[in-house]
């Protein structure tokens, strides 16, 4: 797993506009540029929040990635939680 990468696509969409752009236009283009396991691109692709949580990701790099991909405050919490409950289970 490659959590350096996936952090660092997290940071520059949430600092950089033309990212932002790129990976709405073409994202699996943008994503292919990181070093990514397969599952990390298909979170990253997928929006998976809690799936990204689970891999280590930080929840104020998640937040705004959430919210510029459509997720209501309360549902990003609900998809960490889940994800906290599924790691214990």
């Amino acid at each position: 797993m490659s959590l350096y990468s996936v952090q660092k696509v997290l940071f520059r969409m949430n600092k950089d506009p033309a990212t932002r752009a790129r990976y709405k236009s073409d994202r699996d283009a943008l994503l292919a540029e990181y070093a990514l396991t397969e599952e990390e691109r298909r979170a990253l692709a997928e929006a998976d929040v809690g799936r990204l949580h689970l891999m280590g990701v930080h929840p104020l790099l998640l937040a705004p990635f959430a919210g510029r991909s459509g997720l209501k405050w309360p549902d990003y919490l609900t998809a960490l939680q889940r994800a906290r409950d599924a790691r214990s289970a």
